[in-house]
């Protein structure tokens, strides 16, 4: 049997480049290699690069999306991109690999412009599910601090427009603090969000919809033992507490898993993604953001989700990779 020839895209050039790795070398191991003849390729800016066993390190030619090592020629039939933030998660690698002819296990790059983009998904989705009043701001545009205050009251979340895990992400209990807070926003982006906060529990939402079947995981609560689900929450052992399934009342759990239908029909995801949800004391959920890419490492929302419907993440990329090969 002819094994499928595929490019395992890795790193990134984001803050979450670590946590990419880490996702990456989970994935690799829970692949079938008699199905799979897999290359883990390392993407930092220009440099693409394989890493053999002994060390040496092997460059990608772009030209034709193809390895050489030790003379021996390997053009990818396929890239299955583990890359969270960019250029993963914001369009531009699929983009590449559209250019190319090469297929891929994410979303599309319009959908994942649109869902790494927080005000145009905000946008993409109002009307569809419940959202959070927000600001936004670009880099050099004036604020009044003390109308926003007003308008949204205390506290309120300042967060980057387009970076994940929460990197560049403050709460702000009082708007002496918001200065400082919109200061460590753009240090990310030259665009950021101010949003009320939405009190309440947090709720992720795995789905991924392959082969014409759709499948909703079971819903994780998140309960972070900071201010907020932060970086050190969502990737520090013992400083959040993830429950699968969530203790919810039949009614909430329909809700939230017709939110997360209609924001991956609406924004047109493929593959597995993740909807994060901020769930009311009165049990209305208002959506927080939309993983293109989530997190695949030993600690990760999504794997715990899959084998609690009784699914392995090798078997989780079967199906995508089966999928999303045809496409």
């Amino acid at each position: 049997m002819t094994r499928l020839k595929i490019a395992l895209l890795a790193g990134g050039d984001s803050p979450e480049r670590e946590i990419a790795l880490q996702s990456a070398a989970q994935i690799e191991a829970a692949l079938d290699h008699s199905k799979y003849d897999i290359t883990v390729v390392d993407l930092h800016h220009r440099d693409w690069h394989y890493t053999a066993p002994d060390g040496r390190q092997w460059q990608v030619d772009k030209n034709d999306f193809s390895i050489t090592v030790d003379g021996v020629h390997k053009v990818f039939d396929y890239a299955l991109i583990i890359i969270h933030g960019t250029p993963g998660e914001d369009g531009r690698l699929q983009g590449y690999l559209d250019m190319m002819g090469i297929p891929y296990s994410s979303c599309s790059m319009t959908s994942s412009v649109v869902t790494f983009d927080k005000i145009t998904t905000k946008r993409t989705l109002a009307g569809r599910v419940n959202l959070a009043r927000e600001v936004f701001l670009r880099r050099g545009e004036a604020f009044d601090a003390a109308k926003i205050a007003a308008d949204f009251g205390m506290p309120l979340f300042v967060k980057p427009n387009a970076s994940g895990s929460s990197f560049g992400v403050t709460k702000v209990h009082n708007p002496e603090e918001l200065p400082a807070a919109i200061d460590a926003a753009f240090a990310q982006g030259d665009e950021i969000l101010i949003e009320e906060c939405i009190a309440g529990r947090e709720m992720g939402c795995g789905i991924m919809i392959a082969g014409g079947k759709e499948y909703i995981f079971p819903i994780t609560e998140i309960i972070s033992k900071k201010d907020f689900f932060d970086y050190q929450a969502k990737y520090t052992a013992g400083y959040s507490d993830e429950i699968t399934p969530a203790d919810i009342t039949p009614e909430v759990k329909a809700e939230l898993n017709r939110m997360t239908r209609e924001a991956y029909k609406t924004c047109r995801c493929a593959g597995v993604v993740r909807v994060d949800f901020i769930v009311t004391p009165s049990g209305k959920p208002y959506f927080i953001e939309l993983n293109s890419i989530p997190g695949m490492s030993a600690g990760s929302i999504v794997p715990k989700q899959a084998r609690e419907m009784g699914m392995s993440l090798g078997e989780l990329y079967d199906i995508i990779i089966a999928d999303t090969c045809r496409k």
